[in-house]
């Protein structure tokens, strides 16, 4: 039975609901959205024909609200929902009552959605169908080791814990569950062999009414505490028998369950034996999908549509395998806080030489999908994922070549971004030559780059500017003009873990000091001739090497950018209001959250290192513990409170 979509509502927000209009908009199909208050202002609410409030902000009140949706669905006239990915994407009760309410259900079917749902019996579904599976022994021994414990309803790394010691393992179970409980809902859990060097591949699916059609396998070894940062298409060193018996195993496992739509089929990969095993199936469209489309020229959302119509693929609308995709995260993260996410205002989004978004690339060259774009703001409700930037050329060398460069000349700012990690990696030895694993990122810690201490020169430079042009009086007069230079002029700043530089110097926490001097000839830093300035730019020569740095002054803010790297200023004012000044033993909030729980009461005595409280944001807690050893004399918040970064949460006076 077939079926015409006329009006689309996708039940997500961000970069996978632009992702959808795109496709959307080029098949003449009209499109809904649906939005949270904080979102209300978001580049994909704007985009669509449609757009329906879900009051509240939290994901609990809006994305999750499958009542709120459909009601949504029936007030635009919708006649089908895409659920993107996350949220309700793979919850089969939603998807059962998207089909019951009369509408088209672009996804798998909900029994389908069911039997992969739960890891433990998707492993004993696979291992019926012939698929290559792990299995830990039950009563498992020191030779077993190490050990996996995994959550049987989840993924993204939560409720899993690596046992090397089996005096450990009912601890991690124990740890496990409670985590599994808190995130999913479900504290099931399981154990499994853990391969020490494995390679996370997987296989794109398209199931149809004629068959199952397989689109190729990407490789998402590049991870983060089990999170994906990098995929790319086709896997590197792969031989091709394997890599035949991995599309056969995928195409076994989506028949298993008579699978509809696009699905993916991950399997971890042991390179030292090569062999694989079945880890679950993504009953989803997935994050790193765009690699797969680049490479095979198909855009899997018009295939989703047309197999929710009833349709099988057209084989003329796929194109012919071609090069190389690798594609990024760009994450909303500080590395210098234990990669905490980050959230603000997003005062510039900019990446030169993208040759198209959300969409299939002509040629060889970058894409860009973005839920975000200047003046956007990062909020502390969802995930801190911004954008994912693409590379698809002739090799694997020159797309990780390309995707660097571009990179490297991005302006993100207003956010820290893991931007100098991903360049790290792409740059490495060891992942140019496919040397890669699940375990790249503690093989090769990350090390982020000192920025050049003439970016400060030039950021002080530029701030004298924009002061110079801003004078309605004098203006004749030059900037910093004195009868009798008796010292230089000053300009103090601040940064995360500010670099030691031979012409601004700074201290950890110190400020960072800029001195220069100004008079008819311009401006002179010692050790530099300034070539050019402006408040947006300045060209500065060391050595008889010229380099231009960009400058964008927002308030106090200074980010500038340069073939070094970017760096984020403040400017310290030259006199501090003493209301301004924070006691000594005060916990503040890392990051704009809600307060989860509170473990102290005031009065109570400490130690160092002591959780204090635990606050949550972008759906990952973090815990506030006692910066010293002595007791609570202030206590500000209590569960359920909204915190704003860098408030007082408490104070833990030291004892004398």
């Amino acid at each position: 039975m077939t079926s015409t979509i006329r009006r689309l509502l996708v039940a997500n927000r961000g970069e996978i609901a632009r992702r959808v209009f795109a496709t959307c908009r080029r098949l003449g199909i009209e499109t809904v959205a649906v939005h949270s208050d904080a979102d209300a202002a978001m580049p994909f609410v704007t985009e669509a024909d449609l757009a329906v409030r879900l009051p509240g902000s939290a994901p609990a009140d809006t994305y999750l609200r499958s009542d709120l949706i459909l009601d949504a669905a029936r007030r635009t006239g919708a006649d089908a929902v895409h659920p993107g990915y996350g949220f309700l994407s793979e919850n089969a009760g939603f998807a059962r009552a998207v089909i019951e309410a009369g509408l088209t259900w672009v996804g798998p079917a909900p029994e389908s959605i069911e039997a992969m749902g739960s890891k433990v019996r998707a492993k004993e579904l696979m291992r019926r169908a012939g698929v290559p599976v792990l299995e830990a022994p039950r009563s498992p021994t020191e030779a077993d080791l190490p050990l996996v414990v995994k959550a049987s309803a989840g993924g993204g790394g939560r409720g899993m814990r690596v046992v090397r010691s089996l005096a450990d393992l009912r601890g991690e179970l124990e740890a496990a569950s409670a985590e599994a409980a808190s995130a999913f809902g479900d504290g099931h859990v399981f154990v499994e062999p853990y391969v020490e060097r494995g390679r996370h591949v997987e296989v794109q699916v398209v199931g149809h009414p004629n068959g199952i059609l397989v689109l190729g396998e990407r490789d998402c070894s590049i991870q983060r505490r089990h999170q994906k940062v990098l995929e790319e298409s086709p896997a590197p060193h792969l031989p091709d028998a394997t890599r035949a018996s991995l599309h056969e195993a995928a195409r076994a496992a989506a028949a298993s369950i008579d699978y509809r739509g696009a699905g993916t089929v991950e399997f971890l990969y042991d390179a030292a034996t090569d062999r694989f095993y079945f880890l679950e199936m993504n009953t989803r469209l997935q994050v790193e999908h765009p690699v797969t489309e680049l490479v095979h020229g198909v855009d899997l959302v018009e295939l989703q549509l047309a197999v929710a119509e009833g349709h099988s693929p057209d084989p003329r609308t796929i194109g012919e395998t071609y090069g190389h995709a690798i594609e990024v995260r760009l994450y909303a993260e500080d590395p210098a806080a234990d990669w905490q996410p980050q959230s603000g205002v997003l005062t510039l989004v900019d990446v030169p030489g993208v040759d198209a978004a959300f969409d299939l690339l002509n040629r060889p060259g970058l894409r860009l999908d973005s839920g975000v774009q200047s003046g956007s703001e990062v909020s502390i409700h969802y995930d801190a994922m911004l954008a994912k930037l693409v590379a698809w050329a002739p090799t694997r060398e020159h797309a990780a070549r390309r995707l660097a460069a571009a990179l490297r000349g991005a302006r993100l700012h207003g956010v820290t971004t893991n931007r100098d990690l991903l360049v790290s990696v792409l740059d490495h030895p060891a992942f140019v030559a496919g040397e890669i694993g699940t375990t790249f990122l503690v093989d090769h810690p990350f090390a982020p780059p000192s920025p050049a201490p003439d970016a400060f020169v030039a950021a002080a430079l530029a701030l004298a500017e924009r002061d110079r042009l801003a004078r309605t009086v004098q203006q004749g007069v030059p900037v910093a003009w004195r009868n009798v230079v008796s010292q230089p002029q000053i300009t103090r700043f601040t940064r995360s873990s500010a670099q030691v530089g031979t012409r601004a110097t700074a201290q950890a926490d110190d400020p960072i000091t800029v001195e220069w001097y100004g008079g008819r000839d311009g401006y002179v830093v010692d050790g530099l001739t300034v070539r050019a300035t402006s408040p947006t730019g300045v060209t500065l020569e060391a050595d008889g090497v010229a380099t231009t740095y960009d400058v964008r002054i927002t308030g106090e803010r200074v980010d500038v950018d340069a073939p070094s790297g970017h760096v984020a200023l403040t400017v310290v004012p030259r006199f501090t209001d003493p209301a301004d000044a924070v006691a000594g033993g005060s916990l503040l909030a890392p990051m704009p959250g809600t307060v989860v729980s509170v473990a102290v009461a005031k009065g109570d005595d400490v130690a160092t290192g002591e959780p204090v409280l635990i606050i949550e944001a972008m759906k990952m807690q973090h815990t506030v513990s006692a910066p010293q050893a002595g007791t609570v004399t202030d206590l500000s918040v209590r569960p359920g409170d909204q915190v704003a970064a860098g408030e007082v949460l408490a104070v833990v006076e030291e004892k004398q």
